[in-house]
């Protein structure tokens, strides 16, 4: 049997790497302005979308492309940095929290509207309202079935005080 190389399923995938790699290269750029790689940027802003914006370690592995020591050492560098910091888990002495400073929530505003700028230009402006809204219902379903820890700790607020902002 012969390969079938027109397989629609590999222009499928190819089409969705290709405007991934296009959309990452579009944004280095700006991030690099600001002193932040592409992982730093996408951990500030999972922090500072998440309750008390904080995330417990681990979770914040399941919503990143990090491995949970790929984390640890992100969280390392960037609480050097000051942008972020480690809390410890009160109930739980072996999980730690990752927790946004006001340092990285500034950081995080200065690299924002060019941010937007940017995904508004390259992104969303390429589609129709209905499109993008299909887009948004299949890549969920696409994000929930290969990482189904995605969403870990997004929404739940737990019974622990909120931490004080550094």
């Amino acid at each position: 049997m012969a390969a079938d190389f027109d397989d629609p399923r590999f222009t499928a995938f190819g089409l969705f790497s290709e405007a991934f790699t296009g959309l990452t290269n579009r944004f280095a750029a700006q991030f690099d302005e600001h002193r932040l790689s592409s992982v730093e940027f996408e951990v500030l802003l999972r922090l500072a979308r998440s309750p008390q914006n904080r995330l417990r370690m681990t979770d914040l592995a399941g919503q990143t492309s990090l491995s949970t020591s790929g984390v640890t050492r992100v969280v390392d560098r960037m609480d050097r940095g000051g942008l972020i910091r480690r809390e410890a888990c009160p109930t739980d002495r072996r999980s730690s929290y990752a927790v946004i400073t006001k340092a990285g929530i500034k950081r995080l505003e200065e690299v924002l509207p060019g941010h937007l700028e940017l995904m508004q230009r390259w992104f969303i402006d390429q589609l129709s309202p209905a499109n993008l809204d299909h887009m948004l219902n299949s890549l969920r379903t696409i994000r929930d079935a290969v990482n189904p820890c995605a969403t870990a700790g997004s929404d739940a607020l737990d019974d622990e005080p909120a931490p004080s902002a550094a």
